[in-house]
This record gives C-alpha cells, sequence and structure tokens, in this order.
C-alpha cells in the first residue's frame, strides 16, 4: 500500500465544466472518532459546532487519508477562489437481486457503458456518491468517479440508432433505474425545522446567543431581549422567506414528475409507464398533441416543434430534427457540432407538434435523466448559486476582525484593571467579555440587509425583479455593458423593405415593400413561401418574427391539417402552403414542405425541401449573405455581390441571402444529408429587412457614455449591419475610426492570419467610388483618429474564436477598443463576457433571453428584457422590454453601495464610541447603567440603522464610480479620525469634569446643592432638599454607577452617535441629499430633542432612572460646546477632505498612484505604442494553435512585442 493512498487519494470531478471539484479520500478510524466524542462532550458541543461549520476540520479529525477506491467518506473542495469545503458519505447500491441467474448479462446496450464498469464482481455492488443532487459512481476500471444519469458522450450517431433504437430489454433498464435513481427533479419543501436550525447555526446568530446569555447574567434584561427580539424576526423572516422560495421551486418543478410517456421495449413492444420509471437509453415514443417533456431525449426518428420559452424565455416555436445516421467515428456531439441542440429535445419544455416519417412513429432516446437534464441543471444552479466574490463582503469580513482584535486589547486592559483592583474572578471575566459585545456590533448584518431589502423594493416598483439580491451592490460598480442587438438596442420585428431578384448572374430592379403591385410568381416567391420554420398554433402563425414578416409579404396561407400524401414520399406529415384570398394568382395549387433543416447560429442558415403538389422536389436555403453566396455555384452569384451587399448592410438594412436547386426525382428526402442538400445551388437573390432602433436606445446610451461606461455590441447579425446600428445608436461616434480585424486560419497548415483593416476606406472605395480623397490623406486622417485614441475595432464570431486559439496575447488588445462583436454564437458570447471580466471590468449583460442565457449568467449583473416576471438564467428582469432599465440599475446599486458604506462605517463608530465610553469608566471601575445601554443601542442605533437606508438614488449618473473597497484611503481615514474625534470628545469631558469646583468623587449630589446655596429661590431648595432626603431613604437603589464622569461621558458619546449618523449620511453624488430622506432627518430630530431634553432636565425620577447625576446649567451648556465643536470638525473633515475628488486626484497624481486594473494598465501601455493598432498589416501566428504566450511568428514589430511583459 505504500505510496498509493497518497497517489490515488486525489482526483477531480466535472474536470473542465463549470461545477468542477477535486475530490479528496478519506477512512474513517474508530479511535480517532472516540477521541473527537469525548471531544464534543467536554466542550459542551462548541467543537461539534466548529465541524460544521467546518467540515474539512471534521473529515481531517475523524479520518486518515485512504485512496478513492478504499475510502468510506470523500472530502470535496471546489476549484474556484472560494475553495468551499463540502463532506459526503460513500454509499453502496446493491443490484445482486436483478443480476443473480443472469451469466450473460451485461447485455447489448452493456458492454462499454459506466454501469457494467461500475458493478463490483462477486459482491455485485456499486460504489456511489451524491453531489449536488447528482450521483457518481466508482468505475472500477478506469479508478475515478463518474456521472450516472445521463447517456455516455462517446456514441457515434450510427452506434445511438442501432443500440438504442430498439429500446433497452427489461433487465438493462431494472439495472439502470437502480443505478441512476428514480427520473425525478424532486425539490422537497424544506420543513421549517431544518431551516430554523440552519439559520440559528449561523456564526453570527451564535455569536448573539452568546451575547444575549452575558447580558442576562448581568441583568441587562431590556436590551438582551430586544436582541432576542430583533432576532428572531430576523430569523423568522429569513426562514419565511426560504420557505417561500423553497414552495415556489417545489410547484415549478413537481408538474415534470409524474407524467405518463410510452416506450419501446426490446422484444416487448411498447409500454406505458410513469416518467420517474425513465433510464437514460431508454425509447421513448412522442405521441400526437401537446406533451411536456419529463427528461431530455435525442430525437432519432420523424419531426417536432417545441415551446422552450421555460428555458430561454423566449416563446417562439423550435423545430427540432432527427439525428442523421452517419457511420463515422466521431461521438454524436461532435459530428453534429454546435447545432446538437437541434436534435435534443429539453426536459420541461412542450412538444406542441410532432411529424413522423416512414415509419409512422416520433421517436427519441431519453439522453438525460433527473437533475442531470437541462431543467435540472436550472433547479440546480437555483438550489447551489456561485458565491458571490465581491470586495465589499470580503473586507466586512476583514473589517470585523480589526473590531475583534480590538476588542481583545479591551478585555487586556479590562482584565488588569479589575484584577489589580481585587475585584471576583467571575464579575472580571464578564466585564471583560463585556468588551467583545460592546465593540462588534451584533446589528450589523441586520442593518446591511435593510439597504439590500429597500433598493430590492425600489427596483420591483420600476418593474425590475431581482433573484438574488447581493448582486445589488455589484451593480454600482459596473463599468462596461454588452447589449444584444436585435430586440435589446432594435425593435423585436423586422419590417420587409425590399427584395434584391437576381437572374443570369445579374441582379434585377429592386421590388420594396409595401408594393402596389405583387411579387410575380418564380422561384424567389416560392423561396419566400416555403423556406421557413412557421407553424399555426393556437389559430395563429407562429415562428421567427423575420419569417412572420417574408411569409406574410407573398399572402399565401399555411394549410395545417392533418397529413397530406405525396407521391413518392409515404405517409409524411408534411406542411401545406397555399395562396390565400389576396394572394396573386399562381399556377399550382400549393406547394408541401417535406423536410426542414432548422435555422443554426453556427452555420447561419436554414433549408427546406419542398415539393409543388404534382410537382418537383425542390431545394431552398435562406440565411447569412456571405454564407449563402459560398454554397452557390459561382457563376450563379452576381459580380457585385460584396458591394451591393455593403450598400445595403453600411445603411443599417439585415439582409437575407436566399438560394434554390431542384432534386433529381426518386431520391428520398430523409435520406439526404445536410451537407448535400446545401450545396451547388443557384443564388436567387437578397431579402432586405429594415431593423429600427428603439426611441429610448440613443438616449441610454448617451447616458452610459457620459457616465464613462463602456458600451458593447454582442450580436449574432452581420458586422457591417451591426457597425451601423452602433454608429446610429451612438456607440461610436461620427468622428471615431472603425477597424475591422479579420482573422482566418490558413488552409492546411495549423496557422492561422489577422489582418487589421479601416472600415471607412472600403466604404470610400467600393461603396460610393468617391475621389476626393487621395489615399494619403485619408491615411493621415485614420492615423490622426488613431493616435488620439479614438478607433474602435469590430470583429465577426469566427474572427474572435480565432484570435482566442491562435493570437492569445493579442486579445486583451483588442477587446480593449473592441465595440462590435457580430455573428456571435451563444458559446462566444459567455467566453466574451468572461475575457471582458478577466481585465477587470466589472460587466453588465443585457439581452432577451433565448441565446444569451450563458452570458446572462456569467456575467456579474444579466439583466433580462423578457415578459416573464423572473427568467431563471438572469439575476435581473425587467418587465418592460427596453434598456432603460440598465442606468437605472446602476444608479440604484451604486446607491446600494454607499449606503453599505454609510452603515459600515456608522456602526463601526458606534460601537467604538461605546467602547472608548465604557473602557475610560472602566478606570473607575465604573460603567454604563443598563438604561444607559439600553437607549444607546436601541433608540438611537437600531432605529438610525433602519431608517438611514431610506435615502432614495441620485437621478443623475456621475462620470465615476464609489469605490468597491470599504478598505480604501478616504474611508479609512474617515473612520480613524471620526474615532480621534470622538476619544478627544470623551477624554476631554472625562478629565475636565474632575477638574470642577463642583465635582466630587463621592459625593454625587454637591454638584447642585453647592449651586443652590447662592439661591435665594426658596422653591428650589426646599425641592432639593427633598430630592436629597428622597435620595437618602432610597439609598439602596443607587447601583453604583451613577457618577459625574459617567453621567458626562454618557451624554457625549450618545449625541456623538447623532452626529456622526447625520455626517456619514452621504447624499450627491450617488444619494439623493440627505433632506430627501424625511423620515430618518424626523427621527434624528427627535432623537436629538430627548438627548438634549435629558442634558437639561432636571426630573428627578427620570434621572434615577438613567443613572444620571445633576451638574450645573453652566457644566451642561459647556459640553453643548464640546459637541457642536466635533460637529463642526467632522463635519469639516467630510466635507473638505473625504468627499474632496480633485484633493484625492491631486494625491494620486502627486504619489504617482495608478490603477492597478488590468485594463487600464494595459491602456497605458497602448498609450505609449505608436505602432497599435496595425493598420493594413497582416500578421501570422505560429504553428502551434494554442500558445497562449507564444510570440508572433511571422512579424517582427519591436514595439509590438516588447509591450508583453509589461501587461
Amino acid at each position: 500500500m505504500g505510496e498509493n493512498p497518497a497517489k490515488n487519494h486525489y482526483a477531480q470531478l466535472n474536470q473542465g465544466e463549470e461545477n468542477e471539484m477535486e475530490i479528496f479520500g478519506y477512512k474513517t478510524q474508530g479511535c480517532r472518532k472516540a477521541l473527537c466524542i469525548a471531544g464534543y462532550i467536554l466542550s459542551c458541543g462548541a467543537l461539534l459546532l466548529l465541524f460544521y461549520w467546518k467540515p474539512e476540520w471534521d473529515v481531517w479529525a475523524n479520518c486518515i487519508r485512504c485512496s478513492l477506491e478504499e475510502a468510506d467518506i470523500v472530502l470535496l473542495r471546489t476549484t474556484d477562489e472560494f475553495r468551499i469545503y463540502s463532506r459526503k458519505t460513500v454509499t453502496w447500491i446493491s443490484v445482486s437481486a436483478l443480476i443473480k441467474s443472469r451469466l450473460d448479462y451485461p447485455g447489448t446496450a452493456e458492454e462499454d457503458s459506466v454501469f457494467s464498469k461500475a458493478i463490483m464482481k462477486p459482491s455485485l455492488q456499486v460504489k456511489s456518491i451524491q453531489v449536488q443532487r447528482i450521483r457518481y459512481v466508482w468505475n472500477i476500471y478506469a479508478k475515478q468517479f463518474q456521472k450516472v444519469g445521463a447517456l455516455e458522450d462517446h456514441h457515434t450517431c450510427s452506434a445511438i440508432h442501432a443500440k438504442f433504437g430498439s429500446g433497452l430489454t427489461c433487465n438493462e433498464r431494472n439495472v439502470r433505474k437502480v443505478i441512476c435513481g428514480p427520473n425525478t427533479i424532486d425539490v422537497p419543501v424544506i420543513p421549517v425545522w431544518k431551516l430554523l436550525i440552519k439559520e440559528v447555526l449561523n456564526p453570527f446568530y451564535v455569536f448573539q446567543l452568546f451575547s444575549v446569555c452575558l447580558w442576562f447574567a448581568e441583568d441587562y434584561m431590556e436590551y438582551a431581549t430586544a436582541i432576542i427580539i430583533m432576532s428572531l424576526l430576523s430569523i423568522f423572516l429569513t426562514v419565511y422567506d426560504l420557505r417561500q422560495q423553497s414552495v415556489k421551486l417545489h410547484r415549478l418543478v413537481e408538474s415534470h414528475n409524474n407524467i405518463t410517456v410510452t416506450v419501446c421495449r426490446n422484444k416487448e413492444g411498447f409500454q406505458e409507464l410513469e416518467s420517474h420509471h425513465l433510464v437514460p437509453g431508454d425509447m421513448l415514443v412522442l405521441k400526437e398533441g401537446k406533451t411536456l417533456l419529463p427528461c431530455d431525449a435525442i430525437l432519432i426518428s420523424g419531426q417536432c416543434i417545441v415551446n422552450e420559452s421555460m428555458l430561454t424565455g423566449e416563446s417562439i416555436p423550435v423545430t427540432k430534427t432527427h439525428l442523421p445516421q452517419a457511420d463515422n467515428f466521431k461521438p454524436w456531439r461532435m459530428h453534429c457540432a454546435e447545432d446538437y441542440k437541434k436534435h435534443v429535445l429539453f426536459c420541461g419544455t412542450e412538444v406542441i407538434q410532432t411529424k413522423a416519417d416512414d415509419t409512422g412513429v416520433v421517436k427519441a432516446v431519453v439522453l438525460r435523466t433527473g437533475f442531470n437534464t437541462a431543467k435540472g441543471d436550472l433547479v440546480r444552479s437555483i438550489l447551489y448559486p456561485k458565491p458571490m466574490n465581491f470586495k465589499l463582503y470580503r473586507d466586512a469580513l476583514r473589517f470585523l476582525m480589526c473590531l475583534i482584535a480590538f476588542a481583545a486589547i479591551g478585555m487586556i486592559y479590562t482584565v488588569c484593571v479589575f484584577a489589580l483592583n481585587g475585584e471576583e474572578a467571575g464579575e472580571v471575566v464578564k466585564k471583560s467579555l463585556d468588551v467583545i459585545t460592546i465593540a462588534v456590533p451584533p446589528a450589523l448584518p441586520a442593518a446591511l440587509t435593510t439597504g439590500i431589502i429597500y433598493t430590492q423594493r425600489r427596483l420591483k416598483k420600476k418593474g425590475i425583479f431581482c433573484i438574488s439580491p447581493q448582486r445589488i451592490n455589484m451593480c454600482g460598480q459596473l463599468n462596461l455593458i454588452c447589449f444584444d442587438k436585435t430586440g435589446t438596442l432594435t425593435e423585436d420585428g423586422l419590417d420587409l423593405w425590399g427584395l434584391l431578384p437576381c437572374e443570369r448572374d445579374c441582379f434585377q430592379d429592386i421590388h420594396s415593400f409595401p408594393a402596389d403591385h405583387s411579387l410575380p410568381w418564380g422561384p424567389v416567391f416560392r423561396a419566400m413561401a416555403v423556406c421557413h420554420s412557421l407553424i399555426v398554433w393556437e389559430g395563429k402563425i407562429q415562428g421567427d418574427p423575420l419569417d412572420v414578416k417574408m411569409f406574410e409579404a407573398t399572402n399565401w396561407v399555411i394549410d395545417d391539417s392533418s397529413g397530406h400524401k405525396i407521391e413518392g414520399q409515404g405517409s409524411t406529415h408534411a406542411t401545406v402552403v397555399r395562396p390565400g384570398p389576396k394572394a396573386s394568382s399562381a399556377p399550382v395549387e400549393g406547394v408541401a414542405i417535406l423536410h426542414q433543416f432548422p435555422f443554426s447560429s453556427a452555420l447561419q442558415r436554414m433549408s427546406v425541401i419542398a415539393q409543388e403538389i404534382g410537382g418537383e422536389q425542390q431545394v431552398f436555403t435562406k440565411g447569412a449573405p456571405e454564407m449563402v453566396a459560398m454554397l452557390c455555384r459561382a457563376e450563379t452569384v452576381p459580380l457585385n455581390f460584396e458591394s451591393k451587399l455593403l450598400l445595403y448592410t453600411a445603411q443599417g438594412f439585415r439582409v437575407i441571402g436566399l438560394a434554390c436547386k431542384s432534386l433529381q426525382a426518386g431520391k428520398q428526402s430523409t435520406d439526404l444529408t445536410r451537407e448535400e442538400v446545401e450545396s451547388d445551388l443557384t443564388f436567387l437573390g437578397l431579402l432586405i429587412m429594415e431593423n429600427r432602433l428603439k426611441r429610448e436606445t440613443k438616449p441610454v446610451l448617451e447616458e452610459l457614455s457620459a457616465a464613462r461606461i463602456r458600451s458593447v455590441m454582442v450580436t449574432g447579425d452581420n458586422i457591417q449591419t451591426a457597425v451601423t446600428v452602433a454608429k446610429n445608436a451612438g456607440m461610436i461616434s461620427a468622428t471615431n475610426r472603425v477597424i475591422l480585424v479579420e482573422a482566418n486560419k490558413i488552409p492546411g497548415s495549423f496557422s492561422a492570419s489577422i489582418t487589421w483593416k479601416p472600415l471607412e476606406e472600403n466604404k470610400t472605395e467600393d461603396y460610393r467610388g468617391l475621389q476626393d480623397d487621395s489615399p494619403p490623406t485619408t491615411e493621415r486622417r485614420i492615423r490622426l483618429a488613431l493616435a488620439s485614441g479614438q478607433y474602435h475595432f469590430a470583429m465577426s464570431g469566427k474572427s474572435y474564436q480565432i484570435v482566442a486559439q491562435h493570437f492569445r496575447h493579442l486579445l486583451p488588445k483588442l477587446l480593449l477598443n473592441g465595440t462590435v462583436f457580430a455573428r456571435m454564437s451563444p458559446g462566444q458570447k459567455s467566453s466574451l463576457v468572461e475575457e471582458f471580466q478577466k481585465l477587470d471590468y466589472f460587466v453588465g449583460m443585457c439581452g432577451d433571453g433565448a441565446n444569451d442565457c450563458g452570458a446572462l449568467k456569467v456575467a456579474h449583473a444579466g439583466i433580462s428584457l423578457s415578459e416573464q416576471e423572473a427568467s431563471v438564467a438572469s439575476p435581473f428582469t425587467s418587465r418592460t422590454p427596453s434598456i432603460a432599465c440598465v442606468p437605472e440599475l446602476i444608479r440604484e446599486g451604486r446607491a446600494a453601495l454607499v449606503t453599505s458604506f454609510c452603515m459600515f462605517k456608522y456602526m463601526a463608530l458606534y460601537s467604538t464610541i461605546q467602547y472608548l465610553g465604557v473602557l475610560l469608566l472602566y478606570w473607575q471601575l465604573n460603567a454604563f447603567g443598563n438604561y444607559q445601554f439600553l437607549f444607546q443601542d436601541l433608540a438611537i442605533t437600531t432605529v438610525i440603522g433602519v431608517t438611514m437606508s431610506f435615502t432614495g438614488a441620485y437621478p443623475k449618473l456621475v462620470p465615476y464610480r464609489p469605490p468597491s473597497q470599504l478598505i480604501s484611503p478616504p474611508l479609512l481615514l474617515s473612520v480613524v479620525l471620526n474615532i480621534l474625534f470622538s476619544l478627544s470628545l470623551q477624554v476631554f469631558g472625562f478629565v475636565v469634569v474632575q477638574e470642577q469646583p463642583w465635582y466630587s468623587k463621592t459625593d454625587i449630589y454637591s454638584a447642585c446643592l453647592s449651586v443652590n446655596n447662592h439661591m435665594e429661590n426658596s422653591s428650589s431648595i426646599s425641592s432639593l432638599g427633598l430630592h436629597g432626603m428622597r435620595d437618602g431613604a432610597h439609598g439602596q437603589t443607587d447601583n453604583g454607577y451613577k457618577s459625574y464622569e459617567n453621567t458626562t461621558v454618557w451624554l457625549l458619546s450618545t449625541i456623538n452617535c447623532l452626529i456622526v449618523a447625520l455626517v456619514f449620511s452621504k447624499g450627491r453624488p450617488f444619494r439623493q441629499p440627505i433632506y430627501t430622506n424625511y423620515v430618518f432627518i424626523l427621527v434624528l430630530i427627535g432623537q436629538l430633542g430627548i438627548c438634549l431634553f435629558l442634558v437639561f432636565a432636571d426630573i428627578d425620577d427620570l434621572y434615577s432612572k438613567m443613572d444620571l447625576v445633576c451638574t450645573p446649567t453652566t457644566w451642561r451648556i459647556s459640553m453643548v460646546i464640546m459637541l457642536a465643536v466635533t460637529l463642526a470638525a467632522s463635519f469639516l473633515v467630510e466635507e473638505a477632505v473625504i468627499e474632496n475628488r480633485p484633493l484625492w486626484l491631486l494625491l494620486k497624481k502627486t504619489f504617482r498612484y495608478h490603477s492597478k486594473s488590468h485594463y487600464k494598465r494595459l491602456q497605458r501601455v497602448l498609450e505609449q505604442d505608436s505602432a497599435w493598432p496595425p493598420l493594413n498589416e497582416t500578421f501570422f501566428s505560429d504553428s502551434v494553435a494554442i500558445s497562449v504566450e507564444g510570440s508572433m511568428g511571422g512579424h517582427s514589430n519591436p514595439t509590438f512585442d516588447s509591450n508583453e511583459d509589461a501587461l
């Protein structure tokens, strides 16, 4: 065993995936466990609590390291920067009852599957762990834990058809069912007691429990009770909230757990069963009519139309086609590339319509079950959200650590003072522990959450819903927003503007819409009538808005009766389109759409095979013009194709290319592959659509630009259209230059090239043929713009991918000025957002749901514009589909962030003021009385904590952001100076009161009596006489707190808390002025009134209750003057130094302080680089693809290369 355990002790789970984890093997050891149990008992459960907070310590204490194979406990650790540990117990699943008499097991489908590799011989058991609701089993041969509940990825297309096409045998099914578990996404409603215990065991509440016990021991009942009530309220609110979420989630998923489905069994035919019995590899038969899908499945025969709005938020029906029977060795996903989703039916989506092929049934193979499905993934992302890494939260912990260190000093001081004065040990312990509860404010977390809750409420009123409140503070830091184009910056629908037909490789006259005369019958008309994926659903034509507009222009209708017999095609269910009542006369009765190759973002096109009723079969293709032209025979594409395309895209039109070809008779349309169909086409022309900007787009982008927040467009559209929209929207100003970055793979080698071209030059040369600018001046004009940094890069998804692979070192430089990213696939969008984040940008993403899901999740703040109240994909959802919500969210985020800082500063000072006061009084073996503590803690701080956060956001976005960290110089300076002011104030009062002529250490009534000896007013004398008598009579009620020092220090510290609250309540530039927060102002005035009343009132009962003593009026006035001076000093410092932005900028300049953000450093480097950006140059990469550090092979540009090290 020597080296083995250490070697196989560790492995990786879900390598390369979002939820990647490290896994370590451990074995429980008896004697260690016994020692730990003894520890639990001796520590009264404190050790158990510590292990609950730190599961890794639990495992290290109870177990010894061993190989994963022998482990009975595993320790998991996330691979992100948080390194969160969790502990799991290994369980055994027995399959002996199922395989008793079967010597021939495993069956056909099992030979190379994880199921056969996981069963241990001879015990017939499977070793498994469950992590975040997903089951992993131990693969004996690969010596690793593997996910079950999904079909393995290595199957080829033909293998899936062959192995699973006729269904699993009963025995295979049963084994799979035991190993995978039921196909349910089961989110049980968590019982309230469980939630309660989990909440109560939060370290913060444990600290509060400790505080409360201490206060009860000191008879500080009132505040202890108040804190108990507040904590219980806070706990119940949290538990109620969690319970509601749990119920909501439970309802969301329970509908899909029990659906009756039909499966096909090998040798047994069709069977109906409950969906929770499904296993990966089962053959599912889809019936006519609507059905909800209970699992992810691969369609292997027929065609389906699915509503995927539950997953994407977009309610456009999607067409799914069956998996081709390709005979190659590539796994099916690799074979289908990015388009594998076109064959996959996802769990939780609704099948609206099925179309069978020759076999007569629509069949699908179960791909994933339970929490492995797409829907299960979504539910898991809600159950186990990624922790937020935000400086504020990290700093908050550091801040608490500082306070604890501060408290430790106080404890040592307390122990020394009281022990030297011979106090009892019990008293000393109580007093010293008390210091901790004073220095660390127990109300801090509650005060911080209130601010976020108010902000969330304000956002809700504005129609912005938030499912992840801790991200609100992050919105205050956003400095780059990525926008999708279609439906986000521009109107959702497109209007048909014109058609540019092409005949015999020449463009004809443009046909404008809406036109007086209708389109003539011909191939272009046929293409517009059939080349779409529209369906009739609930009496309306539904589908992509572009398809709807194109089809409506023909005035034809979709005849959606159940099935149409088409000659030579068997009983294919085809969609037939026929001329409508308004259509121009056509020589055919109708056209049937036999087969569809749906639109794919990766291929940028869609095709259909159609047949005129009684005529021949034809293929029609439409898509990105550049892509369609490549698939056409060169002789059919007009020579001026590129310049015509540029003419329209440069004006911001969306252009679609159309093409067609005839098929030879006798070929079954279902047997043809997509490559065969989409080749040797005839070019038919260009369809030109207008995509109008939304009204609010330009003003919003101008507002963001004025606030120095970068806007970037990430779209699936043509690059030229995107650049034009960016210019019209104001993302790129008229004076700025656009540089097109094109990267291409060099055919036949592993290297690539990258070229920089100014876009304006194309315009002057190809577009209008203007010759008034000679090339040198154009070049010079562009150079001038570049020198001043006024340039933007535009690139396509293909170029982005190649740059990321071959020119990795150039990517940051390109992103720094990249404004338009066109033809981006959903995966590339997410990758782009992550690359921006690596440059230390705080990235917001605003999109309309469907293809932006990934990017919305990855961004610091994802804002989905969809009607649904909360799209599960993104933290924020705006009910109005307009980007006006972006500045709104940033405003509220900034206000929330500043509120958090104010709250922190206030809480730090309140606890420090109280702490200093108590330590001063400890010097005389005195302290604050219970009612004095109560007044400060409850009447002042709690009320301020609740009302300070009411201040709303400032309506104007300023061109800088609030600080992102607590430990920033201005903030620290503010806290330190205010602590010094408070210290001076209290020490000054403490010392000066002892110097007064009327002061007496023993006689606490001397002051007022000595003053009154000089007074003739008999009534006041008699009343004082009474006062003295009464106090003499009730001498025993004096609890030892009363003294001149106590009265002075307490009154000064209480009003000091109000001063600090006022000074720290920041208004502009991020929040509205403080006087707009009426509640807070009224609270402060009320509190100040009560405090001044306590200073000047002479009500014996009140003073006695509050442990105050009577002092001469002159001293009271002196105290008010001291407080006024403190207020003036504090206010002056805050306004003239802390909030003085020009001063801090000057200091930064003087000390040459530069921002540490990656993108700022890069900007400074590029400003010095005269050769950047290169114009009209081409560079070549090395032959090795992913050479991240590799130098740039084919060119030498010293200035360009030398800066790489400085990044």
